[in-house]
């Protein structure tokens, strides 16, 4: 990409996208396009379609997204359905209109069965049933990369899509109730070693692996492919499979193991009370990546160096007092 291409983030300020955008700015890229949330809504179409004709990006990152743990996934089902459906069909429907040279659609490891061979391969979409839990979030990802793939079939669009692990890393959110499992646990964890409190309390078993990514490894995988040669670029673009490209750290850790790192880096002693009655999601997630490592991408964040960083963003933007 020329280093004054006209790039537009849907959702710079989010954990990926500003992670991107800083990626982008450190490369010298110059013309990256913005808008928060209360300047543009990505769920209204009239919005999106006159800020692309006004603007005309050439290369567009769709990171916007209503994203959360396991209770809002399933206690915000209809929510997290519509939202995201809007939002993804009015980005790419807008970028179809104005020729768009690119688009990269980020969903999520949680559109893949909830049984299936692992580690899993891009192969495995749509060859079981998804976990209920977050189900309305999986399926409106599912139906992005299919707009992705039909766009791309009838109209000659060159839109990837990208399926990264389990995110976190600095600028996450960390509401108690609404965030994924790292800010979660950071804030639940600290919560309760600055309240004295003895014990904390963990939805399931613990018994659950999961794959976690750092979100600058991310960010350097979605720029790699950006930028990429048309030859490299254009192989994803198979029209007998799903343009898809899995994302992920190729490394598992149980729920235990991460809450112990966790209550080891906050330096918090007191009892973990796993509370059986609540579910344990997905038994295992852990995405196969031979795509994007062929293209030479490795993660470089090792999990307890980006948990420790991780625990000083949340410290920073919370407690800045304490630091």
């Amino acid at each position: 990409m020329r280093l004054d291409a006209r790039i537009f983030i849907a959702g710079h300020k989010g954990m990926v996208g500003s992670s991107i955008n800083r990626l982008l700015v450190s490369k010298g890229f110059t013309n990256i396009l913005t808008k928060t949330r209360n300047d543009l809504d990505l769920t209204n179409q009239q919005s999106v379609n006159q800020f692309f004709e006004d603007e005309q990006p050439e290369y567009v990152i769709l990171a916007a997204a209503k994203v959360g743990g396991i209770v809002a996934n399933n206690s915000m089902r209809g929510d997290f359905i519509r939202d995201n459906l809007s939002i993804q069909c009015n980005i790419i429907e807008a970028a179809r209109k104005i020729k768009v040279i690119r688009l990269i659609f980020l969903g999520s490891s949680c559109i893949y069965p909830k049984d299936t061979f692992q580690p899993i391969s891009e192969s495995s979409l749509l060859t079981g049933p998804l976990e209920f839990t977050n189900r309305p979030y999986a399926v409106a990802k599912i139906a992005g990369i299919e707009m992705c793939w039909g766009y791309n079939s009838q109209y000659g669009t060159k839109y990837l899509a990208i399926m990264p692990s389990n995110l976190y890393g600095p600028g996450d959110n960390y509401h108690p109730e609404n965030s994924h499992v790292i800010p979660g646990l950071i804030h639940r964890i600290h919560s309760a070693k600055a309240g004295g409190k003895s014990s904390i309390q963990v939805w399931g078993t613990g018994k659950p692996k999961r794959e976690f990514l750092y979100v600058d490894d991310l960010a350097r995988a979605c720029c790699l492919l950006l930028d990429s040669s048309d030859e490299i670029y254009n192989s994803f673009l198979v029209e007998s499979e799903p343009p898809l490209i899995n994302v992920g750290s190729g490394i598992e850790i149980s729920i235990t193991n991460l809450v112990t790192s966790i209550c080891k880096i906050v330096n918090f002693e007191g009892d973990v009370i796993y509370d059986y009655s609540k579910p344990d999601g997905a038994i295992r997630k852990l995405l196969n990546i031979n795509k994007i490592r062929n293209l030479g991408w490795l993660p470089s964040m090792e999990l307890m160096r980006g948990l420790d960083i991780s625990y000083y963003d949340y410290l920073n933007r919370t407690h800045p007092d304490i630091l």
